[in-house]
């Protein structure tokens, strides 16, 4: 099955600043603040949507299709992910912008100050996915994931027009788009991607109810944190996943990606949606123990180990078929 994954690329460049902010604020000179802080670490991560589901996707032994751009930058992006399996050869290289960065400074409070340039990803606007579709050979499904809006909205008028599945989910860039906008990236979607809150801005802001939304797409896929994930299809029973036990809870960035990745992994290979599900959580276990988005590994067997003891030796069995 081939996937395509659009979404923004970005790195992370996260700082630890050993005091705190508000100790630093003058009350009377706030409207001429001019401050700079002595960090004491500097953490660069790769990060991005479609890097951090494609990542997965390959661990799992997939071969996704990334879409999406960066910039001149990002050569060394790209062999991490090409070692890892993943096809970056439709990534738009911009030919003025550096890829998308996130620059963030925690205090000792644990208040941060940060700062996203969009940079290269502004660009994800002018890819069109049919070039792509004949370079593979035509796509499957194509997951529209949170990128430049003009760019997400192409993406799926694309898919609408050229009869190609897709799944949305929109995230991050919903506090951003107004309804119509959201409207036109929801209706028609093969599976629809939200955390709780999500699910209740996208109700909000288009103005549908759930039942309304399911009469719109073929399956709603709601993230539940701790109390892992909700499956709703039109005229059926939800279907509700916990998560496996952590062995420790470390960072919880890129934990919704991994999650998609490991959904996307069991729907190419056909998997029930309540095994996708599983898999998808038992792979967000392990972002969700390690600091980093991509840092985590997959070892098969610790990984098939966990899998039985959360959900069953059937359903480790039908997983192990294609995970070797």
């Amino acid at each position: 099955m081939r996937i395509a994954v659009t979404g923004s690329i970005a790195t992370d460049h996260l700082m630890t600043f050993p005091g705190r902010f508000a100790d630093q604020l003058v009350a009377d000179q706030l409207h001429t603040v001019s401050l700079s802080f002595l960090v004491d670490t500097l953490d660069v991560r790769r990060g991005g949507v479609a890097p951090n589901i494609c990542f997965g996707m390959g661990l799992l032994g997939l071969r996704p299709i990334m879409v999406g751009a960066a910039g001149t930058d990002f050569a060394e992006y790209r062999a991490w992910l090409d070692r890892h399996g993943v096809d970056t050869s439709s990534v738009r290289i911009s030919e003025v912008q550096h890829t998308a960065r996130f620059v963030c400074t925690t205090d000792t409070d644990h208040n941060q100050i940060a700062t996203f340039y969009t940079g290269a990803m502004s660009e994800a606007r002018n890819i069109e996915l049919y070039p792509v579709a004949q370079r593979v050979g035509g796509l499957d499904l194509v997951l529209v994931g949170a990128d430049d809006p003009e760019a997400m909205i192409r993406h799926t008028e694309e898919c609408r027009s050229r009869g190609i599945p897709f799944a949305a989910d929109p995230s991050q860039q919903l506090a951003r788009m107004g309804g119509d906008d959201i409207r036109v990236l929801v209706d028609g979607a093969a599976y629809l991607f939200t955390n709780e809150y999500e699910k209740a801005l996208i109700e909000s802001k288009t103005g549908w109810t759930g039942d309304e939304i399911l009469e719109k797409v073929g399956t709603r896929v709601t993230t539940l944190g701790a109390r892992g994930v909700r499956i709703e299809r039109q005229g059926e029973k939800p279907i509700d996943v916990a998560c496996p036990d952590e062995d420790a809870k470390v960072d919880p960035t890129g934990v919704g990606d991994a999650f998609r990745a490991g959904f996307m992994a069991g729907v190419s290979w056909e998997l029930s949606l309540e095994r996708a599900a599983q898999l998808g959580c038992m792979l967000a276990t392990l972002v969700i123990e390690t600091v980093g988005t991509q840092e985590y590994e997959l070892r098969r067997g610790h990984f098939m180990d966990r899998f039985t003891k959360a959900y069953g030796e059937d359903a480790a069995a039908e997983v192990q078929a294609h995970l070797n």
